[in-house]
């Protein structure tokens, strides 16, 4: 068994954009390349997340219009599921919606009881171009759903309505990293 690196151990921690920031409200490009700079964007990601305490960061949270992700998430048995995506489409949620607690590094502070599948699968690449499917439940497959919504442009205040978006944007607009929220 080799020794690996932590992940995020070798990245650099880098600036989060708020919500209100165009990168996060447009459609993520397909990956390329996948050389070097893929990895040290995957590195980059995790020790972005890490030092925010977050279980997942898409690359457009940290100003990257591309489609990759990462997660260090438990499911709703606390096991844990630790790894990225690359060129991720949401492929499969379904099960019961539950309503539940979401926030978002991109709304720090915020948190909004938000619908989602108890159940997702997602497929995409790794950072080595090898194709592989992830499937989640319960926390976990709100996780997925969340960064995939990321890569569409999406943050969680668009899936809601009424009294909970009113809300959860009114906090958004008085908090101290407000930009131009809508």
């Amino acid at each position: 068994m080799r020794n690996r690196p932590i992940p995020g151990s070798t990245g650099r921690v880098r600036a989060m954009r708020m919500l209100g920031d165009p990168v996060l409200h447009a459609p993520a490009e397909p990956v390329t390349d996948f050389g070097p700079e893929l990895a040290a964007l995957v590195e980059d990601l995790f020790a972005t997340m890490y030092a925010n305490r977050g279980v997942g960061l898409a690359a457009n949270q940290i100003g990257v219009p591309l489609r990759v992700f990462v997660y260090d998430c438990p499911d709703d048995e606390d096991v844990r599921h630790l790894g990225h995506l690359v060129n991720a489409r949401l492929t499969e949620a379904d099960g019961i919606t539950l309503r539940g607690p979401e926030g978002c590094l991109s709304l720090p502070g915020i948190e909004a009881g938000t619908e989602r599948f108890d159940r997702a699968a997602v497929e995409g690449l790794t950072a080595d171009g090898e194709p592989v499917r992830v499937d989640g439940s319960g926390f976990f497959a709100r996780c997925l759903q969340h960064e995939c919504d990321h890569l569409e442009g999406l943050v969680y205040p668009d899936r809601l309505t009424g009294w909970r978006r009113s809300r959860a944007l009114r906090a958004a607009r008085r908090a101290p990293w407000s930009a131009a929220v809508p």
